[in-house]
């Protein structure tokens, strides 16, 4: 039996130019209140060893690092009912987008999104490119592979190295 469940707010510094967007959180995640939280979700190694932190500091010092690196993270989804944490058990018709047309004017310096995963850039091209304004017409979009450790055909190293464009 899905049950509906709900997102986080954005973490987002007022001058992000980078926004990365999962789906909607995990079990872990929504358990312990924090993005990416399952111990084996790819998520935080790949971005610290990015940004050249350690993957081990607390979960406000990783936020922090990558606010001071001017990246905001959020979900696509801000509810929708689900049964476990697989995307795939996303019923989508239950699926409610959170509003972006609200963020991005708050943080009008983001020229690029980069979704975590196949699912956050089906559910944002169906849900939220629809609603948005041309004038966001400046926005590059790039799908990454999942951090997820349901993604497994790919290892750290090749996720790492797709996920490096992030700074370029």
């Amino acid at each position: 039996m899905s049950e509906t469940i709900s997102g986080f707010p954005p973490i987002a510094g007022p001058d992000a130019r980078i926004l990365i967007l999962g789906s909607m959180p995990s079990e872990e995640s929504l358990r312990r209140q924090q993005y990416y939280a399952h111990p084996r979700n790819g998520f935080w190694p790949i971005m610290m060893t990015l940004l050249g932190q350690d993957p081990e500091l607390p979960y406000a010092e990783r936020t922090a690092a990558m606010v001071a690196h001017g990246i905001a993270l959020w979900d696509v989804l801000g509810s929708c009912e689900r049964t476990g944490s697989l995307d795939a058990s996303i019923v989508s018709n239950s699926e409610v987008a959170n509003d972006f047309t609200g963020f991005f004017r708050k943080h009008p310096r983001i020229q690029r999104v980069y979704f975590n995963g196949r699912k956050a850039e089906q559910a944002f091209r169906a849900r939220v490119l629809p609603t948005l304004s041309n004038d966001l017409s400046r926005l590059q979009f790039h799908c990454l592979p999942s951090t997820s450790p349901a993604m497994a055909s790919l290892g750290f190293r090749q996720k790492l190295e797709q996920w490096r464009q992030i700074l370029e």
